[in-house]
């Protein structure tokens, strides 16, 4: 299973959505990388996706988006198989 990196913030009901869906896909290396406790890597997520909001996703290196995202993904019946390419 690939590596999963989300930016996120702790309060963030799309962040804990999209942790959840990720966690029942059997993701269980996800690197959360906090934009509370690191304000810094905002610049980073901006620069790396071109949007501003939390989540943002990389599945590998491949950035999905958000949560809306993911959660189409998992509908369309993909999200399963890029987690596993």
């Amino acid at each position: 299973m690939k590596n999963v990196t989300m930016f996120y913030k702790a309060t963030c009901p799309y962040c804990i959505r999209a942790e959840r869906l990720l966690e029942e896909r059997g993701v269980t290396n996800l690197e959360k990388i906090s934009l509370d406790s690191n304000p810094e890597q905002r610049a980073v997520m901006i620069e790396r996706t071109g949007r501003r909001t939390v989540p943002q996703i990389f599945i590998g290196d491949q950035h999905v988006g958000g949560c809306d995202d993911l959660m189409a993904l998992d509908r369309a019946g993909e999200l399963t198989a890029l987690l596993a390419s």
